[in-house]
């Protein structure tokens, strides 16, 4: 499973915006130790589809979530080794940036990437060190040298190497040294009470997928019984919570895309990487669905829904068979056929 680490500042909000994603109900204190939960994503398509095959059963896709302790931390002071060492374990980040009690995000944000481009700086340093000594007997990584020398550049600059020059290419060469700077970031720009009407608005600088979120009312609200969350929600004057959007759009950046699978007993959504085939999905229910692969019947779900069963899509022609190529889309609903 796919790992989102909350980078933030000590009283960002960290432990909040992690029990409001993970639905864990505890005083969400600044943790003094790391911990890990299970964010699961809302599915619109899950329910739906459930409601169809009238489905005893329904299970979400997720990811793992982590909450780093804020152990040797603190405002102006920097993360801590640990703190850093613990985001490399990560495959993407959730910059945490406060707006509330007049913060500045953008020194928020400055601070993280001074902090992460420093980390990185050393590790590229040290490589490069290393592997300019192994050019003199070997000119195949003169590439990755020239590579490490372009983000040694950048990193000095305190650019991390999301938002630099460096091409694909480049940074396909950097991949062995782990840098934190070059995983995916989602933004989450944490505001209060009072600056709820400009939350999009204060989200915006930091690019179209930033959120702006008033992390202890979404805390609020998920420790709350799905019954009771609307008029909570009303109470502030807001329609929905934002933490399934969050959820949702921290799922696609880690890469993850959902096929789906139903009938009486449940409706499942499944996990996996963008850009899978067929037989490569089916091993994500089982190995033997993957090992004995024969084809796919598969029909998306709104078209499904349409035709209001899946006996009804076959009987109409609707499923189409496909083969071991076939690369699998999101929303995708997949029946396998195997035999071993």
């Amino acid at each position: 499973m796919e790992r989102l680490g909350v980078a933030g500042l000590p009283t960002s909000g960290k432990s909040s915006l992690f029990n409001a994603l993970t639905g864990v109900d505890d005083d969400p204190v600044v943790r003094s130790e790391t911990v890990v939960g299970i964010a699961n994503v809302p599915d619109e398509r899950v329910e739906r589809l459930a409601e169809m095959s009238s489905s005893a059963k329904r299970v979400y896709a997720g990811f793992e979530l982590t909450d780093i302790g804020a152990k040797g931390a603190r405002v102006g002071g920097g993360l801590g080794k640990s703190f850093v060492g613990a985001l490399r374990d990560c495959d993407a980040l959730l910059y945490l940036l406060r707006a509330f009690g007049g913060a500045d995000p953008e020194s928020d944000r400055e601070e993280l990437d001074t902090e992460l481009a420093l980390a990185d700086l050393a590790s590229v340093e040290q490589r490069l060190e290393r592997q300019r000594k192994a050019m003199k007997g070997d000119q195949s990584v003169a590439a990755e040298v020239a590579a490490l020398e372009k983000a040694q550049a950048a990193l000095g600059e305190g650019v991390p190497v999301q938002r630099s020059s460096l091409s694909e290419d480049d940074r396909a060469l950097l991949a062995p040294v782990f840098l934190l700077t070059a995983k995916p970031v989602i933004t989450v720009v944490n505001v209060g009470e009072d600056q709820l009407g400009a939350a999009a608005a204060l989200a915006t600088p930091f690019g179209p997928d930033a959120l702006g979120v008033c992390v202890e009312i979404e805390r609020e609200v998920a420790a709350l019984d799905p019954d009771d969350r609307a008029e909570l929600l009303a109470g502030y004057g807001i329609d929905e919570p934002v933490v399934p959007r969050l959820a949702a759009s921290a799922y696609h950046l880690l890469g993850r895309r959902t096929f789906l699978t139903t009938g009486d007993t449940e409706t499942r959504a499944w996990t996996f990487r963008a850009g899978a085939t067929a037989p490569e999905c089916a091993g994500v229910i089982h190995t033997d669905l993957q090992r004995g692969f024969i084809r796919a019947e598969v029909i998306d779900w709104r078209e499904l829904l349409e035709l209001g069963s899946w006996a009804k899509a076959k009987d109409a022609g609707k499923l189409r068979v496909e083969g071991k190529d076939y690369v699998v889309a999101d929303g995708d609903v997949v029946e396998i056929r195997f035999n071993v």
